[in-house]
């Protein structure tokens, strides 16, 4: 084959993006995907309607991202969330914005996504070498040269590792990259999971599997001290091991896997202590005969009601006006304190995404290239990078993929490789 300007390692989203970009700016590419299918981890996000980006300010963008916001501030600012959507309307796939600032395409289908990048890469002139495993980035004087693949060994320019990191390694994400990375001199960060479900021995998790709940506040606190790790509202579901959602994922983000932690659920935030005593003793009165689990089933789903009165110590079938102050103040305190055991995070080939990686300070923010190896570059997941959901990680791969090929495109000119 001939010799590429560019050979990237990684099908994903960051490998994608980065092959059309830099076949767009006039460099020879060729994609190296270890699986026999492109896009598999981007197929399938976004519960497979593929949350593209998020169309919230700058500001609020860097909140959402719990390592590397500094290292991709340059990145971002090159290629924004609206270069994304018009990137993406310009494929043929126009995007609308949902709750949370959401930004997702019409067609709601991750899988044509993936079609229209990979449509566009070829027809930008990008070669694709599928079910080719990587063993070893050749490399003379500190300099690239080539890749060594299990079949044959590829000489190259330049090549960009967006491997992705050791989340779902089902579709392709199984840390390779990082081994690569550490031949050619790079520090790999400690590796965990972020964004995953927590695991609790909790009895009730399990009793109360399947309920999702909505509007409820998690609160995470390491063990014995005051200030939470985490505090968030939104949507918590109840599994066999333990608690997952929107809200449990968001959380992850913020513990070190090596910690202890108590975690604590509140089933009414808009609500004061004093409101739910109002609103018991309302309900008593309307209904003075209604038993004590009638009284919990208008207050809580019908799942949760047997854990409630074990937990207070009710009487399923006395009267409610039959209830002590004291025994009220027991419900009010579960409701507002609901305590699990926290027993870790589920395992890291179960998170979304992958926190530590390529060590930032080894990387030019600005152009993503290695300052270990020249003409090594990365782009996405492999780097110590990861945000919370909303479209975020995905942004972060666009964006230091945008860089990388301005990067590759301005190092193989200096070179004169073009």
């Amino acid at each position: 084959m001939t010799k590429p300007d560019l050979l990237i390692i990684g099908g994903g989203a960051a490998g994608l993006t980065a092959a059309l970009f830099a076949a767009r700016e006039g460099l020879s590419v060729t994609l190296v995907e270890h699986t026999d299918r492109l896009g598999r981890k981007l197929s399938i996000t976004g519960k497979g309607r593929c949350n593209l980006t998020n169309a919230c300010e700058e500001t609020d963008f860097f909140d959402k991202v719990i390592r590397g916001g500094k290292f991709i501030r340059s990145a971002l600012a090159g290629f924004s969330q609206k270069d994304t959507v018009k990137l993406f309307e310009g494929l043929g796939l126009p995007c609308h914005t949902e709750r949370g600032d959401r930004i997702f395409p019409d067609c709601e289908d991750a899988k044509l996504v993936v079609s229209a990048l990979t449509n566009a890469c070829q027809n930008a002139g990008v070669s694709f070498l599928m079910k080719i495993k990587p063993l070893q980035i050749l490399q003379k004087e500190g300099r690239i040269f080539g890749l060594q693949t299990e079949k044959e060994t590829i000489l190259c320019d330049t090549i960009l590792l967006a491997t992705g990191g050791k989340s779902y390694p089902i579709t392709g994400s199984d840390g390779s990259g990082y081994a690569l990375a550490k031949a050619c001199g790079h520090t790999v960060t400690p590796l965990h999971p972020a964004l995953v479900p927590l695991k609790s021995s909790s009895a009730d998790c399990k009793e109360m599997m399947g309920l999702s709940l909505k509007n409820v506040l998690l609160t995470v606190r390491q063990a014995e001290k005051k200030k939470p790790v985490y505090a968030g509202q939104g949507e918590l579901l109840f599994t066999h091991f333990g608690i997952s959602g929107p809200l449990v994922l968001s959380a992850s983000s913020h513990l070190d896997p090596a910690l202890p932690y108590s975690v604590f659920l509140d089933w009414k935030p808009a609500l004061t202590e004093e409101m739910l005593d109002k609103r018991l003793l309302r309900e008593i009165a309307a209904a003075p005969a209604k038993s004590c689990s009638n009284l919990l089933r208008s207050l809580l789903p019908t799942s949760a009601v047997p854990v409630f009165l074990r937990r207070t110590g009710w009487e399923g079938e006395k009267r409610c006006d039959q209830l002590q102050k004291k025994e009220r103040a027991a419900l009010i305190k579960e409701l507002k304190q609901f305590d699990l055991s926290y027993d870790g995070m589920r395992p890291l080939e179960e998170g979304i995404v992958t926190a530590g990686g390529i060590k930032l300070s080894e990387v030019d923010p600005r152009t993503m290239a290695s300052k270990c190896c020249d003409g090594l570059f990365f782009a996405g997941e492999i780097l110590d990078v990861d945000a919370l959901t909303g479209g975020f990680n995905l942004q972060i791969a666009f964006s230091t993929a945008f860089a990388a090929a301005k990067g590759i495109k301005a190092y193989c000119e200096q070179k004169n490789f073009t």
